[in-house]
């Protein structure tokens, strides 16, 4: 990075949309405050998080656990939320290292950083994730990766281009029973595969379909503007706003997600194709039947039943939970079945099948040791994470797909190659989204 560029400068250059011209990567700064652990601080990766809701207060307490990783600044547009974060990481430390933002791209003119963890509103992934990478920083990205297709394209374009290594947070990725599912799978031992049934549950309890909220004041610390960004713009209210581990909304509305279809199924889609391959690709979607609500804040598919092609030929049925699939990911071979539920419970028929080891010459999937520190390994040794861009972009494109189909009511043909519907232009619009001034990716 070009050192005589100032912070003001910077931040102006991100907001214009052309932070590339000053984003060249670069690896470990070794500027990291000092500290009494074992890891000399040249040896630390420096964190930023952007978003303090539950999320990320999970990935928060991982990394503080993590001796070569040290988080420096937190951000959030919400005043209260920020601080919290900052006071913890700080009482953690025994210092008061860590600093807050409420505007994310002063976090990233911070050339003492080294990666960020993203854990902010669908509608912001790729916006946070292409400026961070332009910033020279690796990223630890929420799922699902993005909103639309055209910005999962761009941010697996960024992380190319930035050579930056980038972890989407599909979390089963490193857990062994899903990698021991899928490895059974693709070593044959339920024949050859010819289905997977995956069912997830479509909305959480307590979150009212078909409700609207009257417009409320905005509470003082709480940047609104900021945090709808990209989004159009909608009147405050708390239900809008509220976090994940509350009674939250936003998970189900359209400006903003595409429901639990990508915001919670995208775990199960990806494992899902992880035991068919993950270089196999879909062709073909139909969602046949979707509940989407007429009226209230709640606007995405709540309940949905929707099949996938893939080019080999295996169809992956896809539901909300009971419609008709239980939780979890099924897959169905000529000679069995392996069933892996959300928690990571397996069942299989016939049962001994899950006791078969893979052979020193047969497939052999990613061995994680865990996903945040699989991310923190990835950046030192500047290697594609377990979930790199292309694997969110693949399982986040699949849920799109499916979401596209249950808007559109009908079947709906794919080529992969080009990433465009085949003849159906109508479709092809709700690839992308216009994005509110100044924002862009």
């Amino acid at each position: 990075m070009d050192r005589k560029i100032t912070r003001r400068s910077f931040v102006r250059n991100i907001a214009a949309g052309i932070g590339g011209a000053v984003g060249f990567p670069y690896i470990l700064p070794s500027s990291v405050l000092g500290g009494d652990r074992a890891v000399a601080p040249s040896n630390r990766i420096t964190l930023g998080l952007i978003g303090t809701g539950n999320i990320n207060s999970h990935h928060r307490e991982t990394f503080l656990a993590e001796a070569d990783a040290r988080i420096v600044a937190v951000c959030d547009p919400v005043k209260a939320r920020r601080q919290a974060y900052r006071d913890r990481v700080n009482q953690a430390y025994g210092g008061s290292g860590c600093a807050d933002y409420r505007d994310y791209r002063e976090l990233l003119a911070r050339r003492d950083i080294d990666a960020v963890c993203i854990a902010t509103p669908d509608h912001w992934h790729a916006a946070h994730a292409v400026a961070a990478m332009q910033a020279g920083k690796d990223a630890y990205l929420e799922k699902p990766l993005t909103l639309t297709v055209a910005e999962g394209r761009r941010v697996v374009e960024a992380a190319a281009t930035y050579g930056r290594i980038l972890q989407t947070g599909l979390q089963r990725r490193s857990g062994r029973a899903y990698r021991h599912a899928c490895e059974l799978v693709r070593n044959g031992r339920i024949g050859r595969l010819i289905r997977v049934e995956v069912g997830i549950i479509g909305i959480n309890k307590g979150v009212q379909a078909g409700q609207n909220f009257a417009a409320a004041p905005v509470p003082e610390g709480f940047d609104y503007d900021m945090w709808l960004g990209p989004a159009p713009f909608a009147p405050f209210s708390p239900q809008r706003v509220a976090r994940g581990n509350e009674v939250c909304y936003w998970y189900y509305i359209s400006d903003y997600t595409t429901g639990f279809i990508s915001g919670n199924g995208v775990h199960f889609v990806d494992i899902a194709q992880w035991g068919i391959g993950d270089k196999i690709k879909p062709v073909e979607v139909h969602t046949s039947s979707a509940h989407i609500p007429a009226d209230g804040l709640v606007d995405d598919a709540i309940a949905w039943q929707s099949e996938v092609v893939y080019e080999n030929e295996v169809r992956m049925s896809y539901s909300s939970e009971g419609n008709p699939h239980p939780d979890g990911i099924r897959f169905v071979g000529t000679e069995g079945w392996i069933h892996v539920t959300g928690g990571g419970t397996l069942s299989a028929s016939p049962m001994d099948v899950l006791k078969s080891v893979i052979g020193p010459d047969e497939v052999h999937l990613h061995v994680s040791p865990g996903h945040h520190r699989n991310f923190l390994d990835c950046i030192k040794a500047r290697r594609l994470a377990a979930a790199s861009a292309e694997i969110g972009h693949h399982a986040t494109t699949t849920c799109n797909l499916v979401e596209i189909s249950a808007r559109l009511g009908r079947q709906l043909n794919w080529d992969a190659g080009s990433q465009r519907f085949i003849g159906d232009e109508s479709a092809n619009r709700l690839l992308s989204r216009a994005m509110r001034a100044p924002w862009r990716v």
